[in-house]
Formats: structure tokens, sequence, C-alpha cells
């Protein structure tokens, strides 16, 4: 891929060590492979085939997939223990200059392995030269990428727990708060703010069990396919896969250097969570406005306008809700990268990363900033009350009072669509219309009905497993609580 003047973050994050790219480095051969060609490769398609300007953000992990390689050479006699020290010392040495930014990284070497592999060499001579015995850059980068997103998913959850927790403290918080529960973007019935609230503990709940599940399929060790027939070194893919912490190993040499499913799993499942932050995002959004005005956000997690100084945006949740695009492209980008690729490895596959990259880079940084944003949001009960009183939300509920006075669901249903009719006319509520005047409608209706009009009392008979009263939103909220713990 062409090198760019202006980088993604998944280039600019690389890792801690990518200060600088050199155009080559002193006394090293043109390419690895370059006695099979009669001329050099042309300086734009170096530039253009060059991976190392964003690959580089796997040098720690490929570094750690060398040395159980090493040893596991070295433990089949592959190579010799001498060899396994010098390779370990050099390796040490390099993930010392990459931690400390001092790693110069050779667009000539290509890509992240090929500027280890290199530096290794001229650090310990010949035992560098044999590390590469038994296996391929397919299979190494297909390890690499493996051991980048599992770990890179563990953060993620970890993450997604500090976001469950906060709104869980929030949500028990406000579990009495009256809203308005909408559905078609209509007052639909009352609910109260935690319960809302505890809606989203939920979805981030199955996003961190599809991300646990996601795992076990990434969690499979690519490296002994070689390029994609295998190597007919004696080689221990088990030994290597216990080593590197997979579960168990790719069964198929050509299938282990050509899928990147994984990838694309992981890729859908961030998309599902941005999803998520998105629907959120845009319910803030819409109640920080006046013509809601439902809840506050705190000053730090909003600015201004340049010319209204009244102005105080959500500009948090805005662009949260515009990065959920952007990570639901790389998803499309990945299927469709995929979708006509003949086995085995292709050069195709390059384009995975800065994809993969960037939605690890973004889904982060979302969670992150939504999860201290949680602690800066204030509901305002006195409008969401208002707005709960303006949709006739305890409709239902005057008709379940009927059903209990013996009236068939369907009948009950056209009486209080009549009595919402005359309140409509007469400009209020339900609850304001007299028991003489409901009685038009039901001669059923007696003085007890007035407690199932008012929003406490329709809250409070939803007491049941999954209800909006809230006695079982705190219910909710602590065993949530407990689930996490585990």
């Amino acid at each position: 891929m062409a090198t760019k003047k202006t980088t993604t973050r998944a280039t600019s994050r690389a890792t801690s060590g990518s200060k600088r790219i050199a155009t080559k480095r002193p006394a090293a051969k043109s390419t690895h492979w370059s006695g099979r060609f009669s001329e050099p490769v042309d300086a734009l398609v170096k530039r253009f085939t060059a991976s190392v300007g964003f690959d580089q953000r796997l040098a720690l992990v490929d570094i750690r997939g060398s040395l159980a390689h090493a040893k596991m050479l070295a433990k089949q006699r592959i190579i010799s223990r001498t060899d396994l020290a010098d390779i370990e010392r050099g390796m040490q040495q390099i993930e010392r200059e990459i931690r400390a930014g001092k790693f110069v990284w050779s667009l000539e070497a290509e890509d992240v392995h090929l500027n280890i592999e290199r530096r290794l060499t001229a650090l310990v001579g010949e035992a560098g030269k044999r590390l590469h015995t038994g296996r391929s850059r397919n299979d190494q980068v297909a390890t690499d990428m493996r051991l980048y997103v599992r770990d890179e998913i563990d953060a993620l959850i970890a993450l997604l727990q500090t976001l469950q927790l906060r709104l869980i403290d929030a949500a028990e918080q406000y579990a009495d708060v009256v809203m308005p529960g909408f559905t078609h973007l209509q007052v639909a019935q009352p609910v109260t703010f935690g319960h809302h609230l505890m809606a989203y503990v939920e979805m981030f709940e199955r996003d961190r069990e599809r991300l646990r599940d996601a795992r076990r399929r990434v969690n499979r060790l690519p490296l002994g396919a070689a390029a994609l027939a295998g190597t007919t070194y004696p080689i221990d893919r088990l030994h290597v896969a216990k080593t590197l912490g997979f579960e168990a190993v790719c069964s198929n040499s050509l299938d282990a250097v050509s899928d990147r499913d994984f990838a694309i799993e992981f890729c859908a499942c961030a998309s599902l969570i941005l999803v998520h932050l998105s629907r959120l995002s845009e319910e803030l959004i819409l109640w920080v406005s006046p013509r809601y005005g439902f809840v506050t956000i705190a000053d730090r997690f909003c600015t201004g306008s340049s010319i209204m100084p009244q102005k105080k945006n959500p500009d948090v949740p805005e662009l949260v809700r515009g990065k959920s695009g952007r990570v639901i492209g790389h998803l499309m980008g990945l299927l469709v990268l995929m979708k006509a690729q003949p086995l085995a490895y292709n050069k195709d596959n390059q384009e995975d990363k800065e994809p993969v990259f960037d939605t690890i880079d973004t889904l982060r940084d979302c969670l992150s900033v939504f999860a201290d944003m949680v602690t800066g949001i204030r509901p305002v009960p006195a409008r969401m009350r208002a707005a709960a009183l303006e949709g006739y939300a305890t409709a239902t509920d005057l008709a379940d009072y009927l059903v209990c006075k013996g009236i068939a669901f369907r009948d009950a249903h056209e009486i209080v669509a009549a009595a919402v009719k005359a309140a409509e006319t007469k400009g209020c509520d339900l609850a304001d219309l007299s028991l003489k005047e409901l009685q038009v409608f039901s001669a059923r209706m007696s003085a007890d009905v007035k407690g199932w009009l008012t929003l406490e009392g329709s809250l409070a008979r939803r007491a049941h497993l999954g209800g909006t009263a809230p006695t079982q939103v705190r219910r909710a909220a602590a065993q949530a609580r407990q689930r996490l713990k585990k």
C-alpha cells in the first residue's frame, strides 16, 4: 500500500517505537528475494507495496511469535541452543529499541517482519538468518494479527465493563425518575430513566458476550502452515500454540494463511458496539435539545460556537454517532476485500490491517470517552415528567384496569380510545378527567381508577422481571453488577 503523507490514527499510533522510516539501511541487501530478479523493484512500486508504515504496530507481537517459534525450533533440534540464545538476546535488544523509539524502520525491508529480521541478523549474525526456518511471512503475519486482535479484544471487554458499571451507577441513582417511554418517537408508556439506562447495559452485555465468543475463533494458531502447504521440517505446532496461549491450531494450511474471518468477525462485533453507542448518542443529542430538555451534559464534554454565544453543542455523542459509520465502513471493506480471493494467500490481504487497526483505535476512544461522559449526564426530572403527561401515557393502564373489572381487552381498548379522544378535545390528561366523566365511557369505573392513572402507579405495577418499576430497576442493576464481577 502506498505510504501516505496524512496517515490514519492506525498509522500514527503504530508502536511506541515508530518514530521514523528510513529509505534504506546501510549494507542491507536490496531485497530478501532479489536473486530471482534481473532488475531492482521500481521505486514507486516499492513505496506502493510496502506496509511498514502501518504494520510496525505489530512489532511487539511479532517478537513474541518469533521467540515462540525459535524455542520450538530449538526444542525440535532444527536450530541449536546457541542459536536460540543469540536470537533471544537480539530480540531483547530490538524490543528495547522499539519501546524507546530508537528503532529505525526501513522502507527497503517492506514490512515489520523483515525490518525486525534484518536488525536481528545485524545484531547476532547467522542465528538471525536461521529464525525464519520452517515459516513464511504468510503464516507469520496471520499469527501476528491474531495475537494483536486477541490482546485488543481483552482490552475492549474491560472498557465495555467500565461503561456498563457507570451506566449501572446512574441507573441506581435515577431509578425513580419518571420519563416517557417512546415507540415511533411518540409517547407510549411511563418508564424510569434508570430503566432506560439499563436497556443499554443489556446491549453492551451482549456485545461483551460476542467479543468473548469471537475471541475463541481468533485464538487459533496459523504458524506452521508456512507459505500455504506446511513445511518439511519436524515442527511442533502444539508447542508453539501452548507457548503463545492459543487454544488450538488452524487445522488446514491453506485456510490458515488465507483466513481473515477473525478480522471480519471482530469488525462485525465492533460495528454492533458502535451501533449501540450511536443509538444512545442519538437519544442524548435529542434529549439535550431545548425541544426535549430531558438531560444536561457536563460542560467538559461539549463545545461552543464560533459565532453563536449561546450554543452548547453535544460534540462527543455527535462524533460517536459519526464514527459508527466509519467502523461499519471498515466491516464492509473487509467483506469486499475477501469476497473474490482464491486460495491461498494474496497480497490483497495486506489491506486488512489498517481497517482493523482503525476499528480498534476508534472503538477504544469511543468507549473511553463515553464511560467518562456518563458521569456527567444529569436528568431534568420536571421536563421528563411533563413530557410523560403529554401523551396519555397511562392509557394502557386504564385499559388494564377495565380488564380487571371483567371487560375483554379489545373492548377495553375501544373504551379507553374514546376516553382519550374526549380528554384531547378538552385539552387535559386522562388523570384530569373526573370520575363522572370517565364513567360516561364505562360504568365499571369507580374511585379506585384514579390510582391507575398516575405515573407512579403505572410504574409500580410493572414490578415483574424486566419491568420498569423502581424496585425492579434496582434489582436488575444489582444483578448486572454481580454478573460483571464474574
